[in-house]
């Protein structure tokens, strides 16, 4: 990986978080919930965008930038597990182990549904 490319993937990653933050609070503000769906429409998006990458063949330093940088500043594996700690430890373990089995489902039909429309493309 070059130099150019590492930074590229850097600044990208940033990006990824400032836009995670921003649809976050705009689900949150809407959801007003003691569930965290923002962070389940971030990941459950980004597993989209990914398998959306995946299926139109992006690899090599064009992936490391979209599906590394950019999407991997998106998505965000430990605030989905501290939502849930959260949840299970406020007395929610319904609503927490939701959280899990939403997280992970939605997330994979995403991901194959981003991949088989890339595929399309």
């Amino acid at each position: 990986m070059t130099l150019l490319a590492l930074a590229g993937a850097g600044l990208l990653g940033g990006l990824g978080s400032v836009a995670r933050v921003l649809l976050d609070d705009a689900v949150m503000a809407r959801a007003r919930r003691a569930f965290p769906a923002g962070i389940l429409v971030v990941n459950v998006s980004g597993c989209l965008a990914l398998g959306l990458l995946a299926g139109v063949g992006t690899h090599g330093d064009a992936f490391r930038l979209l599906g590394v940088g950019l999407l991997g500043g998106y998505t965000t594996y430990s605030a989905w597990m501290l939502d849930t700690d959260r949840l299970a430890g406020d007395g929610f373990r319904g609503r927490a182990a939701a959280n899990v089995v939403l997280s992970l489902a939605l997330g994979l039909l995403a991901v194959w549904m981003g991949r088989e429309a890339g595929r399309l493309l």
